[in-house]
């Protein structure tokens, strides 16, 4: 196995360049068919998939799904909106490492607030301030995926002649690999404590009112021991009787 490793580096920093970020000026300003939703996404997003000949972006069958599974509002007479299309764009970057709940959970409280809601502040701004945020985050991307690959040229210098430069490319996967499984286990931690928030403060509200029924049907037992009290009759006590006086 023969790899050179410059040109592996430069490859690996080009396609780095070649991620597309849809703006949000870029999403058409009509309501879509889902056919057209399909093309759009397939045309903007093409240059990012593993296997440009092969792999769809964005099927029928996936967005059915993500409306069957709540990850998306069902579309207004058939039709979906630029804010439809810009949540299709989350899923479509969180699909890789994440699972369909852990995604529902993400998206559930942005799209109940924020979706269609007519304010300043929507989904849309949302939107562009995630993309702008990615978008910075690049260039720091690009210089630690160059820090990896040169610590993985530096790995196995006591492995037989011939075997290095595999176990050098294995090296350089496995940095990769682990940075990607510890952001993936702390993804999935914060996305578990925003799913016991809820949870939390529901079992909260569930104590506090099996209290608050608890208190009333004391004070109800308490006022019906009271009304009891008043409509039993009052038992008079017999006069006492004077012990008899003794002659002197």
């Amino acid at each position: 196995m023969t790899i050179n490793g410059d040109d592996l580096l430069g490859s690996i920093l080009a396609s780095l360049e070649r991620i597309k970020y849809i703006e949000a000026e870029d999403i058409p300003g009509i309501d879509l068919y889902m056919d057209q939703v399909t093309s759009f996404m397939d045309r903007r997003l093409r240059a990012s998939v593993r296997n440009p000949g092969d792999d769809r972006v964005l099927t029928k069958t996936m967005i059915n799904n993500y409306a069957k599974n709540d990850l998306i509002p069902p579309p207004i007479k058939k039709k979906y909106s630029r804010e439809h299309l810009m949540l299709l764009i989350f899923i479509y970057y969180f699909k890789g490492i994440l699972s369909i709940g852990d995604i529902q959970t993400v998206l559930e409280p942005i799209t109940k607030k924020y979706f269609d809601n007519d304010e300043d502040f929507n989904l849309e701004s949302i939107y562009r301030e995630i993309i702008d945020m990615e978008k910075d985050q690049l260039d720091g991307l690009k210089e630690d995926v160059v820090k990896k690959y040169r610590e993985a040229q530096e790995t196995f210098e006591d492995a037989p002649e011939g075997g290095q430069e595999f176990l050098r490319y294995f090296a350089f996967i496995g940095l990769l690999s682990y940075d990607v499984y510890v952001k993936k286990l702390l993804i999935e931690k914060l996305i578990d404590e925003m799913r016991k928030a809820p949870e939390e403060k529901k079992e909260a509200a569930k104590k506090e009112k099996d209290a608050a029924k608890k208190e009333a049907v004391k004070k109800e037992k308490e006022a019906a021991k009271k009304e009891a009290a008043k409509k039993e009759p009052v038992k008079k006590e017999a006069p006492k009787k004077e012990a008899p006086k003794k002659e002197a």
